[in-house]
Formats: structure tokens, sequence, C-alpha cells
């Protein structure tokens, strides 16, 4: 049974000795069914709220909640353009876990009403990226979790592995989800301080003065840690008309290199949650959550039957630009202005060069420039000088043991600016 405004009041006095409460009222938006919660006005003009855990896996919630909340030190919000709750006090009621914490004032927003264009959207994804752009630092000296980008592709081979145990997969989402854990370049990221999953609903917005959203707070912290940014991205697949404005925002505001798989780690993230789903109801023994796991397992395989399980992004110009401008300054090294061309047709070269031959033997040129010694390159394949692809090799450059020709009398005429255009012009033609 719910605990009535009243009792939670009574928690705050006991978290906040010094405090008295004037007014208490229930939490009415943005209640998960967890937590029992309200918001009590104190003595000192201050609002805040508090929650009682309702079971043993909300209780460990918010204790890791209440962990990763000091673990944001002044410094750390200083940062951060938004808001994140003060743990005021905590206590214990009814031997769970209790915490008062200061209340952000704004509003929410769920993920199927987020709108595209700017606003929301855009919103929800710079701030999503100006977490991840905090130091891993602040995570690992808090002693939070802290994974690979192996230790990511791992834990969702795992799930897959355990909700196939199930025999209650359907086929065709383990192969698609099978692919795409062994395609590699999926999985080519940078891990970054994370929030482990949340959604717009973990966001307070305000209107600014001309009436655009901004975030001004975030709520969800408990699930503080460095991994895979996609994970923060995955309630994506619940807004699709605002998806791209979202992860267009998050590139933008992002101060690392582009990850061009985000948007398809997301989406797999969020079609495991389905799996993840299936694996909770069948080790608890939930009859209905399995039966609820399946339908919705039964439903999407019907929806991505037709989709690939990995489309290959691609780095735009874009993406291009705020690469290179990361790059420090001073690390590169000496530049080549030589002119590489992209390919050579080998059968066309080799053409061109028996009719040199041909036309050599059989006229005598006083303008032909003397020719190149080749023999020095016998021991040369042809894959030497062109590579693969038909790409020159780097390492096909004439021997530097070959001696310089003696200059002719056209050499000569080379220093007369007249006489050197005209001989120019005979050998570019190929005229007498």
């Amino acid at each position: 049974m719910a605990r009535s405004p009243l009792t939670l009041a009574a928690s705050v006095t006991s978290a906040l000795p010094h405090a008295q409460v004037v007014g208490v009222g229930p939490l009415s938006e943005g209640t998960s069914g967890r937590y029992d919660s309200a918001i009590a006005d104190l003595d000192d003009g201050r609002r805040v709220v508090v929650r009682v855990p309702v079971d043993d896996a909300a209780d460990a919630d918010l204790v890791a909640e209440a962990r990763a909340l000091t673990a944001l030190t002044a410094g750390v919000r200083r940062v951060l353009p938004f808001g994140a709750p003060d743990v005021l006090g905590q206590t214990r009621v009814d031997g769970r876990h209790t915490l008062v914490q200061t209340l952000l004032p704004g509003y929410r927003v769920d993920a199927g009403h987020v709108p595209a264009g700017r606003g929301i959207a855009t919103a929800l994804g710079a701030a999503t990226a100006q977490v991840h752009d905090l130091p891993v630092t602040v995570v690992r000296d808090a002693g939070l979790p802290v994974l690979t980008t192996a230790q990511v592709r791992q834990e969702a081979e795992n799930l897959l592995d355990a909700a196939e145990a199930t025999g209650l997969l359907p086929f065709g989402l383990l192969r698609r989800w099978s692919t795409a854990l062994a395609a590699d370049a999926l999985w080519r990221f940078e891990t970054t301080v994370i929030l482990g999953g949340v959604d717009p609903a973990s966001f307070v917005f305000e209107d600014d003065a001309d009436g655009v959203p901004v975030v001004t707070g975030l709520l969800a912290w408990g699930a503080l840690g460095v991994g895979d940014p996609a994970v923060d991205l995955r309630w994506t697949a619940s807004a699709p008309s605002a998806r791209d404005d979202v992860l267009d925002a998050y590139a933008h505001a992002s101060h690392r290199a582009p990850d061009p798989q985000l948007a398809e780690r997301a989406r797999l993230h969020a079609e495991l949650e389905f799996a993840r789903w299936l694996v909770h109801g069948h080790a608890s023994g939930a009859g209905d959550v399995v039966a609820d796991a399946v339908a919705l397992l039964e439903a999407l395989d019907e929806n991505v039957r037709d989709q690939p399980a990995v489309i290959h992004g691609a780095v735009t110009a874009d993406d291009a630009i705020a690469a290179s401008a990361r790059v420090p300054a001073g690390v590169a090294g000496p530049v080549d202005t030589s002119m590489h061309t992209d390919t050579y047709d080998a059968d066309t070269l080799a053409g061109f060069l028996e009719d040199e031959a041909a036309r050599a033997a059989t006229e005598v040129d006083p303008d032909a420039t003397a020719p190149v010694e080749l023999s020095a390159w016998a021991g040369l394949r042809e894959d030497d000088v062109f590579g693969t692809g038909g790409v020159p090799a780097t390492d096909a450059r004439v021997p530097t043991n070959a001696a310089a020709e003696p200059r002719d009398d056209e050499d000569a005429d080379d220093d007369d600016p007249g006489a050197a255009a005209r001989n120019a012009m005979r050998r570019w033609t190929g005229t007498d």
C-alpha cells in the first residue's frame, strides 16, 4: 500500500533534523510506481522531494542514485549547463533507504511526445552530449561501474545467449542480433560517461525568452557509469520523427570524435530491451511477464523482418571537419606535396610503352630525351610498382644509384628561354 504524503513528510524531518515541514503534497508527475514520493515545503523556503522505494530492486537503485549524486562535486556541477538534484539527507522508512533531495522545477516530456525540429529534440541531444563529455575520472574516482568497449559487446552477447536459452526467442531476431553482434565496425566506439539508459522524462525543461524549450535539470543519475553512449539514445527508437534532430544536435554538441554507428547501436540496444524483459520474466518465474515479452518480441520480429541487421554509416564532411578541428597543433609530420594519381590502367600503360618503343626503333629523334636505364628495376614485380588495386606502391622509386645522364645539345639550348620552349613543345607533341 502506498505511503501517504503525511507519512513521507515525517521522514523529511527524520532526514533533516533541523528542518520544519510547513506543507506537503503528492509528486504528481514522472512517477514510475517504484517509489512513494512527495513534495515538501520547508520553513526556510526550500521545496524538497522525498522518495521511499517500494521493493528491494528500487531500494538498490535509490542507493546507487545517492552515490552517483554525491560523485557530482561542485566542480562537475559547474561544468554542466543544467542542474542535478542535491542530496540533502537520508534516512530509513520501514527498513528501506529514504532519500530527501532538492526539487528541480520545470516540466517533462515522454519519449512518444517529443516533436521534431528545434526545441525539445535538439535540447535533449545537446544535453546528453554534455553529460557524455564529462571526464571519465568523475565515475572512476567514485568507484562507479566502468566498462570497456569489449565488455559492452560481451554484455550484449551474454544477454542474447540468455534470451536464446529460454527457447522463446524468435529465430529471425536471433539471426538479426547475432549478425549485429558479429559486425566489428558496429563496436568501434569510444566509451564515455553515461547515464545508463535515460529517456526524455528524466530531463526537466523550461522555456527561454523566445519560448524555446531548454533543459534546466536532469533527474536520473542512478546508473551513472562509463559505457556505450548509444545506450542513452536508445529511446530515440520510440520517437522516430525526432530521431534525426536529436542525433544531429548530439553530434554538433559533442567534443569527441564522430561515431558513425551511434544510431545503429542505439537501435540495437533498444531492441535488446525486449530480450532483457524476456530474460527477467523467465528468471523470476513471472508467467505474465514472459507472455508479454514473447508478444513484444514476435511483433518486433514481424516489423524488422525486411530490414538489414546493420546499416553501415558514413562519416560526413561535417564529421570530418569536426574531427580535424580536434587534432592538436604540431602533431603533423612533413607535408608531401608530390602528385599521386588515383589509379593506373595497366593494359593502357603497357600498350603506350610498346608504341613508344616501336617508334623509337624506327626513327631517330634529335630532340628526344635520353632513355632511362631500366636494368636496375629488373627485380621488381608488377605489384611492387602498382601495389594492390592498381595504386602505385610507395616504395616504387627510381634507384638511388642511377647515374645522371650527360646533357645533350638540346639541354644546352635549354639555357636559352626561347629554345627551351620550342624543345619542350616538340617533346610534348612528338613532332620534329
